[in-house]
Order: structure tokens, then C-alpha cells, then sequence
């Protein structure tokens, strides 16, 4: 894969293929190269948000799938959704550390945050 567009559908196998450290990579020079700031020390997070994203996207997960739909058609652009769902990805991460759940219960739980997941309801938590 030679350049990331979180605008495009990405080629799933193309993108499963590449190695995880190039994704991560190729992330962090869109955002450089569309002149998108973000802080310094937190470039390689937001990289790494997107980058699971679109593996789930790429894997076919469904819930993740139907949610970046689902928030296209409420009016997000794709790269807005992408970030919508790796909001929730972040939040979960962070329970993860914090409540020490067992995965099961934290893959239900950020299933359920997904399914809930509305354009609206992104753009009030103000992590647009």
C-alpha cells in the first residue's frame, strides 16, 4: 500500500497485508501531508485510532462496519466517522486498564457504544 485516505474505502486485502508499523506510518504522513495539526505527542495515538479502525473495517466486523455507514449517512464524512469509532476504541482501551473486565465483557461493551454511536451524539461529546 503505498497512501492512506481515510475519504476511500480501503482495498481490505491491500491494507491486511501491510505490515501494522507501515499503516501506523502511513496515517501520520496523510495527516502531515494534508496539513491536519494535531499536537505532537499525540500523532502517533491518533494514527494508531485510525489504524485499528480500519482493521476492524478491513476484517469485516460487522457492528463496525454498519456504524461507519450508519454515521456516512447521518452526514459525517468518512474520515469523521473513522474518528467517531475510534473515539469509542480510545474509551475502551481506557476501561480496559481501568475496570480490568474480561474481554468478553469489554467486546460487549464497545459493541453496545457502537450500535448506540449517532453522528449527533459524536458531534455533542465534542471529540470532533
Amino acid at each position: 500500500m503505498e497512501r492512506y485516505d481515510p475519504e476511500m474505502t480501503l482495498s481490505a486485502e491491500e491494507w491486511l497485508e501491510t505490515d501494522e508499523g507501515e499503516r501506523i506510518q502511513l496515517v501520520e504522513e496523510y495527516h502531515r501531508d494534508a496539513r491536519i495539526a494535531l499536537p505532537k505527542r499525540t500523532r502517533r495515538l491518533h494514527a494508531c485510532m485510525h489504524v485499528i479502525v480500519e482493521n476492524q473495517l478491513a476484517a469485516n466486523d460487522e457492528p463496525v462496519v454498519r456504524a461507519l455507514v450508519r454515521l456516512m449517512k447521518e452526514g459525517l464524512s468518512r474520515h469523521d466517522a473513522v474518528h467517531a469509532i475510534g473515539s469509542l476504541v480510545a474509551e475502551e482501551v481506557y476501561d480496559l486498564l481501568k475496570e480490568h473486565d474480561p474481554p468478553e465483557t469489554a467486546h460487549a461493551r464497545y459493541y453496545a457504544a457502537i450500535e448506540r454511536l449517532t453522528a449527533a451524539t459524536w458531534r455533542a461529546s465534542g471529540d470532533d
